[in-house]
């Protein structure tokens, strides 16, 4: 499969400004810090910077559309909690972790980015909420036997991902196939009106992206520990098209 070439990072060249949405912890003795703080692993960061970009980390605290006003581009990151099922107007299933400030902050980014039109990546749980807000729904916990949580580190590989034929991140990664890394509990059931475009061999929803010329895409496994080149050419694609 021929896949897309894009031209190597320049100093010469403006670094588009990719936002990056942040976990948030209570502090507490023990902690980073006693009082509140926000949070983020710091290859989410440094994958932008090696793809040409230049990170900028966001709080909640603020006006999404102006904020998106002056970003480039957006990067929903994903963390140790989930999208609040009211959202896809389901009950809550005993194992859902919702953080609601978290998820209010994030789909106010994502709805200001995706009216931009500016290029959008969701990673795991921002893949999921990319998903809600396109009309689709979750599996809130998926069965243990099928090993999502991975048992090895997740700098290693869990399984591959089957890319389909056609679609924008076929296009991308040049593949079709991804060993990727695999650390949720819970996956995309229903995509709404995007397109599903990588599952995994069991059959579950590993990336979708929605349909038009811009760029939105949202993958389950997390393409900044960059196991397979395929992940590089994800966060190069989406500096590129956020210059």
């Amino acid at each position: 499969m021929r896949r897309m070439t894009l031209p190597r990072p320049s100093p010469s060249r403006r670094a588009p400004l990719i936002g990056l949405t942040l976990d948030h912890e209570p502090g507490g003795p023990g902690q980073f810090s006693r009082y509140p703080f926000h949070a983020l692993r710091e290859n989410y960061l440094t994958a932008v910077s090696d793809a040409g970009g230049m990170p900028v980390c966001l709080g909640y605290d603020c006006d999404a559309e102006a904020l998106m006003a002056r970003l480039d581009g957006l990067i929903v990151t994903g963390g140790a909690f989930d999208v609040d099922p009211a959202l896809y107007g389901e009950p809550s299933h005993p194992m859902t972790s919702p953080r609601p400030t978290r998820t209010a902050a994030e789909l106010a980014l994502l709805r200001a980015a995706l009216a931009q039109g500016k290029p959008v990546l969701g990673i795991c749980g921002g893949m999921q909420l990319l998903a809600v807000e396109a009309g689709g729904t979750l599996i809130q916990h998926l069965p243990e036997t099928l090993q999502h949580e991975q048992p090895n580190p997740r700098h290693e590989p869990g399984h591959d991902v089957e890319i389909v034929p056609g679609t924008k991140l076929a296009q991308i990664v040049g593949a079709d196939r991804m060993a990727v890394n695999s650390s949720h509990h819970q996956a995309v059931r229903n995509p709404g009106a995007a397109r599903i475009c990588a599952r995994a061999p069991d059959g579950t929803i590993e990336a979708i992206e929605l349909e038009g010329p811009g760029f939105a895409i949202g993958v389950q496994w997390h393409p900044e520990f960059s196991l397979d080149p395929g992940d590089r050419r994800l966060y190069a694609a989406l500096v590129e098209t956020a210059r």
